[in-house]
């Protein structure tokens, strides 16, 4: 799993959570550009990816990796609620959305499909 959030304490203990819980993080990113080249050299099976970042909103790095063929689950994040975004539309196809404060081990594995069960 690659986390990606510009907040270095969020990381951190985004990274103790999965770790503890046996998820594998391969990697992190502090941004667009630097999640966009995470992707393309680590092939993470999924992606933690807040979608505040400071270059560029998560939505569109989703939207990136799914165009470009992407085959890491994508999963958002943000302190804000989903309605807050205001996208009758809905998520990036694929993408699944978790609030940060709801964040953990089973969360994900549930927002995973189950796929990646530690």
């Amino acid at each position: 799993m690659l986390i990606v959030d510009d907040h270095a304490s969020f990381r951190q203990l985004a990274v103790r959570l999965l770790t503890r819980a046996g998820f594998q993080v391969v990697g992190e990113a502090v941004d667009a550009a630097s999640a966009l080249s995470q992707t393309d050299l680590l092939h993470p099976d999924a992606v933690l990816l807040d979608v505040m970042l400071p270059d560029r909103s998560g939505l569109d790095v989703a939207c990136e990796l799914i165009r470009a063929g992407a085959t890491a689950r994508i999963v958002l994040t943000s302190s804000r609620e989903r309605l807050d975004f205001g996208r009758e539309e809905g998520f990036p196809d694929g993408c699944v959305f978790v609030p940060k404060h709801e964040l953990s081990a089973a969360v994900l594995s549930a927002a995973l499909g189950g796929r990646h069960r530690p």
